[in-house]
């Protein structure tokens, strides 16, 4: 697990996303007022045994290592367009098994950044149809941020853009991951998602829904 220092400077990073530079978040949750052992009651748990945790002093969202299947829940206001969402998430492998995880925009049925240990990349789905992927390492044992945006770029068209970075690199300047779409997007909440295939739990924390510049 990180030290304290680490913890810190993981903060740091995420308030200095490039996609959520926006003074006044449409939603934002570090956990740390939540109430221990339930998920907090802003958010809509479709599947899944979420529950605030805490390790030190540090609180967060931990979805348990069993069962092995995927979970989800939402959070945040239900938008449309012209938003980004971030979050940290911890997760361990153990053996040659590896959690995946994803926060998403536009509900369920929406997008979803995903980070997929098992096939070495970075992915972008719209529901569950894979739309875009790009390599990754991801680093077990760390704490990956994830970052995710869309924007309506003229009539007609809209962009979903990605990045993913373990706490201890920098925060990649471009985008790593995009998909340009066609359809009109639903308004829905943003999302987290998991699947602890590894057998351990997968950690959430830092929480942010902003607007963004469309166009």
């Amino acid at each position: 697990m990180p030290t304290a220092l680490a913890t810190t400077l993981s903060l740091a990073a995420v308030a200095a996303c490039a996609c959520l530079a926006q003074p006044k978040p449409l939603y934002q949750n570090d956990f740390e007022q939540a109430a221990l052992g339930k998920a907090p009651p802003d958010m809509l748990v479709l599947d899944g045994a979420f529950a605030v945790k805490q390790e030190g002093t540090n609180k967060f969202l931990e979805l348990p290592g069993a069962p092995l299947n995927s979970f989800l829940l939402l959070f945040g206001p239900a938008e449309k367009e012209g938003l980004a969402v971030s979050a940290r998430v911890y997760g361990a492998a153990k053996g040659r098994r590896s959690p995946t995880f994803a926060v998403g925009l536009n509900g369920s049925a929406g997008y979803r950044l995903q980070v997929s240990p098992g096939r070495g990349s970075l992915e972008l789905f719209k529901g569950d149809l894979l739309v875009a992927s790009t390599p990754y390492n991801w680093q077990s044992g760390l704490w990956t941020h994830l970052c995710l945006r869309s924007r309506k770029v003229k009539d007609g068209e809209w962009k979903l853009e990605g990045k993913a970075w373990s706490h201890d690199a920098p925060e990649p300047t471009a985008w790593m991951i995009a998909h340009t779409e066609k359809e009109e997007p639903r308004p829905g909440r943003a999302l987290l998602c998991g699947s602890p295939f590894s057998g351990t739990p997968i950690r959430y924390d830092d929480l942010l829904v902003t607007r963004v510049e469309e166009r």
